[in-house]
């Protein structure tokens, strides 16, 4: 075990929120009060935009009240953003930011830094665990994994992924009971947009809603699976002759054979110079409307899916707070570079445990779903998959409420006192 460093900590958010994303930090920040080597614990504001513009907070000055009701409240309670340190496409401003960064780490005594998110957010972290190496200041850095897409590889899955299927596989049984309630001679079909972009995980896990052969969802178009117009068509009609009508689900990503996005609006990008998706659903119901002549409508489940803590799971919950535990302890007992990963142990019963995965191995990469985990034909997971995401979704939260609605934390968010001048543009 490495000699103890004594400092502050800082802890810090990035990407998409999730419904359990605060349970990590609620993770973090319980087991950083253990450690008499972490003397103050801050948070940043909006991720690495906000400490680049020296907006601490003083988690010290927060309730345990408070803390402890992060682990049933969605969004990002730190607040995020989509901030990237890009040496690639804008060097110099790189490594003005860079140089930034390190004056307020140095400024505020920063000696361990927890930032948790998806992929670029590994990255970042990566970043400043390689920048602090080369500069020779003491600092552990480690990666807390989130999002909601469960594409970081090298973990068995993300928290905020069983949640959001918990969530939409609902949704779909709700909207499926609905529509097959008025099914009529003329038939209809009811398509579902959710999110994931190129990763179809999301979209997979609303198979579970499925109990029998013809319950809804009855095709689930994932971004793994090339999309077929004349193929789908055929497939709709189909379930349509046979169930009287069709309820599709569709990743956000879906590509046709040329790879291109069926919804993405190229001429809108975001923050990371991704296309923004949002019109899959849009586009499938302009492809079956006039081909079948059939009445079509859309729902798209939008940020309700990765903001539902009302029904979240509460494995999710419990793998989310304990990777920020982790996270500290590993910091503490000398590790840095690596991010936390959760290892799967046994199916039936479900158990697990954490690990550590160098964060070179894991920045900007992408996890899909495995050919074999999805039926033949393309159009379902299939029992491997099934398998692999039911766990992910046991245990109700018991979310605590106020007149009738959820109580969800509200951090007093105590400024820390500036000691640098302002950042420069």
């Amino acid at each position: 075990m490495a000699e103890p460093l004594v400092g502050n900590l800082l802890v810090a958010q990035s990407g998409g929120p999730t419904a359990v994303i605060n349970a990590s930090v609620a993770g973090v920040i319980n087991e950083a009060g253990r450690h008499e080597c972490i003397e103050e614990i801050y948070g940043g504001l909006n991720g690495v935009y906000g400490i680049l513009h020296e907006n601490l907070i003083d988690i010290n000055e927060e309730s345990n009240k408070s803390v402890q009701a992060l682990k049933h409240t969605p969004a990002a309670a730190l607040g995020t953003c989509r901030y990237k340190i890009n040496f690639k496409k804008d060097p110099e401003q790189a490594e003005k930011d860079m140089n930034r960064l390190f004056e307020v780490i140095e400024a505020h005594n920063i000696r361990y830094f927890f930032y948790a998110g998806g992929n670029d957010s590994q990255d970042t972290t990566n970043k400043v665990h390689q920048e602090a190496a080369k500069r020779g200041y003491d600092i552990r850095a480690i990666g807390v994994p989130k999002t909601i897409d469960n594409d970081l590889p090298h973990t068995d899955h993300t928290p905020g992924y069983g949640s959001v299927i918990k969530y939409n596989a609902t949704t779909v049984m709700e909207v499926g009971a609905d529509v097959s309630s008025m099914a009529t001679d003329d038939g209809s079909c009811c398509i579902i947009e959710v999110m994931g972009r190129a990763a179809g995980w999301i979209a997979a896990g609303t198979m579970l809603a499925k109990e029998q052969p013809n319950d809804p969802p009855h095709i689930i178009l994932l971004p793994e699976i090339a999309f077929d117009e004349a193929k789908f068509l055929a497939r709709v009609k189909e379930v349509v002759d046979t169930c009287g009508c069709c309820v599709v689900v569709v990743g956000e990503g879906l590509k046709d054979a040329e790879g291109n996005e069926i919804g993405a609006d190229k001429s809108k990008l975001d923050a990371f110079g991704h296309p923004v998706l949002a019109g899959a659903a849009d586009r499938l119901a302009e492809i079956v409307e006039p081909a079948l002549n059939l009445k079509t409508r859309t729902v798209k489940l939008g940020y309700a899916q990765r903001a539902a803590a009302h029904y979240a799971s509460q494995t999710d919950v419990d793998e989310a707070f304990t990777c920020g535990t982790a996270a500290v302890q590993a910091a503490v007992q000398g590790q840095s570079g690596y991010m936390v990963k959760l290892v799967r142990e046994s199916d039936e019963p479900y158990r697990w445990t954490t690990g550590l995965q160098p964060l070179d191995d894991i920045a900007n990469l992408e996890h899909f779903i495995p050919r074999d985990w999805i039926s033949e034909d393309g159009w379902l997971p299939n029992e491997k998959f099934e398998t692999y995401a039911r766990p992910l979704i046991q245990g109700e939260l018991h979310l605590p409420t106020k007149g009738g609605l959820p109580a969800f934390a509200r951090l007093k968010k105590i400024a820390v006192e500036k000691k640098l001048p302002a950042r420069e543009a």
